[in-house]
């Protein structure tokens, strides 16, 4: 039981370094080039590109797993802080991702460098650390 608590937590973390990398490549792009990655448009949250909001929720994600894995503070507030992070990650991203989707470009219209907007991506790495969070989170001990 511990070895598969173990991996869960291994697993968040993974999902965590790759939100960071993403959302920090796609913000170090619009941060240093002023333009938005693979030829897409780039929401506006607040009057901030949207990838620095990932970006921070990531290194939150990231953060907070890192504390995880080194046994650091009390394993069910650290569950709770991811399930928080990544239910906010779902609900940002999946709220952009929508807006791109459906409302901003119709499917037959939109080209995007990577099949589908940037934001939907971010949304797929979230759900992936909300299930997980879930698992560790409400399971019977």
């Amino acid at each position: 039981m511990a070895i598969k608590k173990r991996k869960l937590e291994l697993s968040i973390f993974i999902l965590s370094i790759a939100g960071v990398l993403f959302a920090g490549y796609l913000s170090g792009v619009k941060l240093f080039l002023g333009i938005c990655s693979f030829t897409e448009s780039c929401p506006y949250v607040l009057g901030y590109p949207s990838c620095y909001y990932g970006f921070v929720m990531f290194v939150g994600l990231f953060v907070t797993s890192l504390l995880l894995i080194l046994k650091k503070y009390k394993k069910v507030d650290l569950y709770k802080t991811i399930f928080g992070i990544s239910l906010a990650g779902i609900l940002f991203s999946g709220y952009l991702s929508i807006q791109e989707l459906v409302f901003s470009c119709p499917l037959s219209e939109c080209s995007y460098g990577l099949g589908l907007p940037t934001c939907t991506y971010g949304l797929f790495v979230y759900i992936g650390i909300f299930v997980l969070s879930n698992i560790l989170l409400f399971r019977k001990k």
